[in-house]
């Protein structure tokens, strides 16, 4: 619409009751897949390993990166991360049949 009528940005944008700010706007996730595949590598290798120990593995290799966006992108990854095992519960016992009474002290 620029190019073909010869007006501004800001122009063609008020026509189209369109917030300028939204066509400047540059999406920061798409910065983010390096970040994500670290921290993948970092889980794979480290399973019993949470997001705050991850960030400090990351901090240690020079990533610059905010603790909240850690957590934001370790909890988008999700389940595929961590492989948590059911807790191991023990059978219950069948109770054996009370004995009969025969004197004091003896049940």
């Amino acid at each position: 619409m620029c190019v073909n009528w010869g007006v501004s940005i800001r122009k063609a944008c008020g026509t189209i009751c369109f917030d300028a700010s939204s066509y400047h706007y540059k999406f920061w996730w798409a910065h983010q897949t390096d970040v994500e595949r670290r921290i993948k590598e970092i889980c794979e290798t480290r399973v019993r390993y949470g997001y705050r120990h991850v960030h400090v593995l990351l901090r240690r290799e020079r990533w610059i990166i905010n603790m909240k966006k850690t957590r934001m992108i370790y909890n988008d990854l999700g389940p595929c991360l961590r492989n948590r095992h059911p807790k191991r519960r023990m059978k219950a016992q069948l109770r054996e049949d009370r004995q009969k009474f025969i004197g004091p002290n003896n049940v």
